[in-house]
């Protein structure tokens, strides 16, 4: 969200997803699944590896 300067609600609102869930998982109350990641990655242009920060290439 950071590097792209969203906020909590312009991110869940780009991944179909509530704000509050963002907040939980900022939080590490919760976490996301499978389909949440893959629609990050497909949203964002960018790999799973990225979101997980095993790399720096998109």
């Amino acid at each position: 969200m950071l590097e792209r300067d969203l906020t909590q609600t312009a991110f869940a609102n780009a991944i179909g997803v509530k704000q509050s869930r963002v907040g939980e998982w900022l939080k590490s109350e919760a976490k996301s699944g499978y389909d949440i990641l893959k629609r990050t990655a497909l949203t964002f242009g960018v790999s799973a590896d990225y979101i997980f920060g095993i790399t720096n290439n998109f």
